[in-house]
């Protein structure tokens, strides 16, 4: 699976005024802020699905066992570097899973180091591989304390797990009985609030201080929770955070395409085989790498919106990391993407999100 070039001189300069008829955008390649690329085998079969697209990607740390030290967070970044393909350029943002008895100190040690970019909150339970996480917040404020005062962000699953809390509620519950605690006691701590699901989610964040932003999926701005059960079980729309109502669908849609720069992309891409779904009891995890851009897209031409679409994917999440906006150029063409019904990796067929659709852009590949 090469990476696609595109020569300068077949581009066409777009008019991205709203309602445009625009056939080619040119924009600084995007970053992903949110993947999931597993280990072993599955992590051969798709990294370079977001790397051919993406030229950084902050990389989820719940492996089992999970990545809670340097030394096991620069072992996972080598065996990512080592699934490239040849000619991908492909930055690996690496994160600390936190646990209760998280160390301040390999904490600090690994973000002034450069092997940690951030921290990752899972409560205990609230997703895959989350059995690890954290069972009560106050056990982890010295870790808090620490990325508050050395300037690391921290990224945050919010989902309350409680089992009496409705699981269509569980992201308006966390706001209000553990994010707000954490910016009130850390006001300074920069947060994501990763792939959020809710309009409680997007109006807090339009609320709160600069130091919080959000990610947001492509899948989460296409389909609501009525897509699992369309027909029938449809067990490849199962996610954590669950899809919402329709209402919240529309709210997601609204602050993606807003040009607020506290919302950008993190795909929250996360691989399942066939037989892991589609079994007694199911995982959760939407595997959209192969066509994230494409995804996106079509959100943002529904809203016409295509003129915001480089901020959201290119600039927002790299202005709040603190990082530099990429240089490399990508073109993206009006015309058709077809999407398999399934891909085949060593282990197991992997369906990616849209399987059997066709989406009306197409990622034409990085600019020479």
């Amino acid at each position: 699976m090469p990476t696609p070039k595109a020569t300068s001189q077949s581009i066409l300069d777009p008019s991205l005024d709203k309602g445009s008829d625009t056939k080619h955008m040119v924009i600084k390649q995007p970053d992903d802020w949110h993947v999931h690329l597993r280990d072993g085998t599955m992590l051969n079969s798709v990294t370079n699905y977001t790397a051919r697209q993406f030229a950084r990607a902050i990389i989820m740390p719940n492996l089992n066992p999970p990545i809670t030290t340097v030394a096991a967070a620069t072992g996972y970044k080598t065996r990512i570097l080592e699934a490239l393909e040849q000619d991908i350029h492909f930055t690996p943002l690496m994160t600390c899973y936190l646990t209760d008895d998280a160390d301040p100190a390999e904490i600090e040690k690994g973000f002034t180091s450069g092997a940690f970019t951030a921290c990752k909150l899972y409560p205990a339970n609230a997703t895959t591989n989350s059995s690890f996480g954290v069972t009560k917040i106050e056990n982890i404020h010295p870790v808090f304390e620490t990325m508050q005062k050395i300037g690391m962000p921290l990224l945050i699953h919010g989902e309350a797990t409680e089992s009496q809390i409705d699981v269509f509620d569980r992201e308006a519950v966390f706001i209000e009985q553990s994010l707000s605690k954490i910016i009130s006691s850390f006001p300074e701590l920069k947060i994501v609030f990763e792939h959020i699901t809710t309009k409680d989610a997007v109006d807090y964040v339009k609320d709160a201080g600069n130091n919080l932003a959000a990610t947001i999926t492509p899948h989460h701005l296409a389909i609501n929770r009525n897509a699992m059960f369309k027909g029938g079980i449809r067990p490849h729309f199962y996610c954590l955070p669950i899809a919402k109502r329709e209402q919240h669908r529309i709210a997601l849609r609204k602050a993606a395409t807003s040009g607020n720069k506290k919302f950008f992309l993190g795909t929250d891409s996360a691989p399942h085989g066939v037989g892991e779904k589609e079994s007694p009891c199911g995982c959760a995890g939407i595997f959209n790498a192969p066509y994230a851009l494409e995804s996106y897209l079509k959100t943002f031409e529904e809203e016409k919106s295509l003129d915001r679409f480089e901020a959201f994917a290119s600039e927002n999440g790299a202005d709040f990391y603190g990082m530099p906006r990429n240089s490399q150029k990508i073109l993206l063409e009006k015309k058709p993407t077809i999407i398999t019904d399934t891909l085949s990796t060593p282990t197991a067929d992997i369906v990616p999100f849209h399987a059997g659709e066709t989406l009306d852009w197409h990622f034409s590949g990085l600019i020479d």
